[in-house]
């Protein structure tokens, strides 16, 4: 008996990125949100940094600056920096490392070069991706995981591999934790390589080429550009044209209101009014400059 091949998604938007300053010198690109959609509960930013070439003995990174709401994914694919909070984590960050922070009802950290890479110099490249938080987990306590390379398991595809941050793959579990459902991968695929990717239908999904040009089911994407996804089919079909990385993300929408302002992630406008509050008090904690 032949078994049975699942019908592809059908792609609803292909958007480009467009440049950002999240902060004043950092330029971005930024496909997530954008003039086309603004967020894919529960994914709510992408930003792409780099690569971008650091002077030896130069300083940069973002001094200390507050969260609420969300939690922040941190992919670097090259270089090395260095995080701290005001709820006491101190992280590094190599080349194929991700750091997941959940920010909850408050965290104040900085993220600069790490001293060594930026005494020498070097590539500095990678992604900050913002993923909401329900109602019901926005004010509990604040989160921090550092997650090495080597902690990230890697499903063999064809022509390339999968490395899966969070969620389950082929039977394979990323070690990040989670307050909602998804699948967190970072796709790596040879010119003609291929991975089929199934997740429930209920799930919103999203592919973003970091680099090359790969295809999502029947569009053709060129780097930094996103496709989003119908939901309905449970497959998910990548395709590389050119050699390429891919971030490939899925999730459990969260069926609330989203109001934002700056890094402050809410439900009303009360609450972020609350959260400006709280930053000004030092109710989220306070950091000093590089320590």
């Amino acid at each position: 008996m032949t078994a049975t091949r699942l019908e592809s998604r059908s792609v609803t938007l292909v958007a480009s990125s467009h440049k950002a300053e999240p902060a004043p010198g950092l330029i971005v690109d930024r496909p997530l949100p954008g003039p086309e959609v603004e967020y894919v509960s529960p994914f709510l930013m992408i930003d792409h940094f780099g690569p971008t070439t650091i002077v030896a003995g130069s300083k940069g990174g973002l001094n200390p600056h507050p969260h609420r709401g969300f939690e922040t994914v941190t992919f670097l694919f090259d270089g090395a920096m260095e995080h701290q909070d005001s709820q006491g984590n101190h992280g590094l960050l190599r080349a194929g490392d991700v750091q997941w922070m959940t920010a909850a009802r408050g965290i104040v950290h900085a993220e600069y070069h790490e001293r060594e890479f930026a005494q020498r110099g070097g590539t500095l490249h990678g992604i900050q991706l913002w993923v909401n938080l329900p109602a019901r987990y926005k004010m509990v306590q604040p989160g921090y995981q550092d997650i090495a390379s080597a902690r990230i398991p890697e499903v063999r595809l064809d022509a390339g591999i999968a490395r899966v941050v969070t969620g389950e793959f082929e039977g394979v579990r990323g070690p990040a934790r989670t307050q909602t459902p998804m699948l967190v991968m970072h796709v790596r695929l040879a010119a003609g390589g291929t991975a089929d990717v199934v997740v429930p239908e209920a799930w919103n999904a999203l592919a973003y080429v970091i680099r090359g040009r790969a295809r999502a089911s029947d569009a053709a994407l060129e780097a930094r550009q996103m496709a989003v996804f119908d939901n309905d089919m449970p497959l998910i079909e990548l395709a590389a044209i050119t050699d390429a990385d891919v971030l490939l993300l899925a999730g459990e929408p969260i069926d609330e209101p989203v109001v934002s302002w700056g890094p402050f992630v809410m439900n009303t406008t009360e609450q972020i009014i609350q959260a400006r509050k709280d930053y000004a008090s030092g109710r989220m904690g306070v950091l000093a400059g590089r320590w």
